[in-house]
């Protein structure tokens, strides 16, 4: 009510005014233009003033509308070009998951440069182009992938790692990896990588390298890495004993050195790994030195009992086959129910001509767990010794357990 007021007054006092100025001459405005004069009074020419400015506004604020209009045209050209490209990428995600390779790499490449992602883009379709064997667009999907986002090397080069071990390309896959380490050492990823590829190339030597560094950064479980540490020099051990046999063929007597070099660079806890020495000392005994084998299996047991290279020992000859027996027999005293030892202690007394300790130590063995190495050589013995009914009837033993055949009723002798 105020304010309604307010107006009225103001609106009173301005028509007085003017009603008072249009009272009042105030003399005339002339205009001169070349030839031409226009005479008008003061008070038209103040009106002709306002109504040209008022005119001037009125244009500026078209122009500027008409202006904005265009701007917001454009603006929602782009938009429906997005949306156009959003919603190609999505169905060449969906094409991608379902294996239509083709259209999944068309129609993500069409609608790369039209969102705001085009790496996804480029890398799904560099996929659907691996699938389709197009390696070489698979390849430049990538560059293209590279070039559309600043820091993507590490993910571009990840995936282009990956296409390239899973084609089988492993040479190419090994230098992009090298080239991913240098950029980034410690990365995880790379590492697993790296891992698989000297795996597949069976490049040992570099992978026993790589497996401390795989440990340090907990690549894989403590199983996963021991497998793969034991894996890795248990290969080196093979290599370094096809090189020495090579040797040994060209020149006979040769040293085994290539195998003794390998050995002494195994990790400390691989020298007492019972799987890595029973490879090396079985590598020494079929390479002629089995009496460096039978050194090896007497030190580490001396130590670190293992049933299995209990055994290996009864297999190996040392230099002096009767303190071999002697050692073990010592051993028996404090493992008196053993079979492995047993077994071993059997074919030591063989090997010391001692025919009826050694069928002892079989029997004995048997009876404390019934295998088919201790039949077979129970069997072996009792047939050179003469006793061949004894003999069948461990071989028919062996027979019966080792195929499981069925209790059925026999005809009697």
């Amino acid at each position: 009510m105020i304010r309604l007021l307010l107006i009225i007054l103001v609106a009173l006092l301005i028509g007085t005014g003017l009603s008072l100025g249009l009272a009042y001459d105030l003399g005339y405005i002339r205009i001169s233009l070349g030839n031409y004069v226009v005479e008008t009074n003061f008070w038209v020419g103040l009106g002709l003033v306002v109504v040209l400015f008022i005119a001037s506004h009125l244009l500026f604020n078209a122009l500027r509308r008409l202006r904005q209009g265009g701007t917001l045209m454009s603006g929602w050209v782009a938009r429906s070009h997005q949306r156009r490209a959003r919603r190609r990428t999505t169905e060449g995600l969906l094409a991608l998951a379902e294996g239509n390779w083709p259209r999944a790499r068309k129609l993500l490449t069409r609608s790369a440069g039209k969102v705001e992602t085009p790496l996804i883009n480029y890398l799904a379709a560099a996929h659907a182009a691996f699938e389709t064997d197009d390696h070489e667009g698979a390849d430049e999907l990538l560059r293209k992938a590279f070039e559309s986002t600043p820091g993507s090397s590490m993910a571009v080069g990840l995936t282009q790692a990956q296409l390239q071990l899973a084609g089988n390309r492993l040479e190419q896959a090994l230098a992009t990896l090298l080239r991913l380490r240098k950029e980034s050492p410690h990365h995880p990823f790379v590492l697993k990588l790296l891992k698989n590829t000297y795996v597949r190339l069976e490049d040992w030597g570099e992978l026993a390298k790589l497996i401390p560094e795989l440990r340090k950064r907990s690549v894989l479980t403590e199983a996963e890495l021991a497998d793969l540490e034991r894996q890795a020099w248990h290969n080196l051990l093979e290599n370094a004993a096809e090189r020495c046999e090579k040797r040994q063929e060209d020149d006979p007597g040769t040293s085994l050195e290539p195998l003794t070099r390998v050995w002494d660079e195994l990790p400390k806890t691989l020298r007492q790994d019972e799987q890595i020495i029973r490879d090396y000392a079985l590598i020494l005994a079929h390479l002629g030195d089995e009496a460096q084998a039978e050194t090896l299996i007497r030190k580490i047991l001396q130590n670190n009992w293992s049933d299995e290279l209990a055994n290996l020992y009864g297999r190996i000859a040392g230099r002096e086959p009767g303190e071999q027996l002697l050692l073990a027999e010592q051993w028996l005293k404090d493992r008196p129910n053993n079979p492995e030892l047993l077994l071993a202690l059997g074919r030591l007394s063989l090997r010391n001509e001692l025919w009826g300790k050694a069928r002892e130590y079989f029997e004995t063995s048997l009876k404390l767990r019934r295998s088919r190495e201790t039949l077979a050589e129970l069997s072996r013995l009792n047939a050179h010794m003469g006793h061949e009914d004894a003999s069948l009837k461990l071989m028919m033993q062996g027979l019966e357990a080792d195929n499981g055949l069925p209790q059925l009723p026999m005809p009697k002798a």
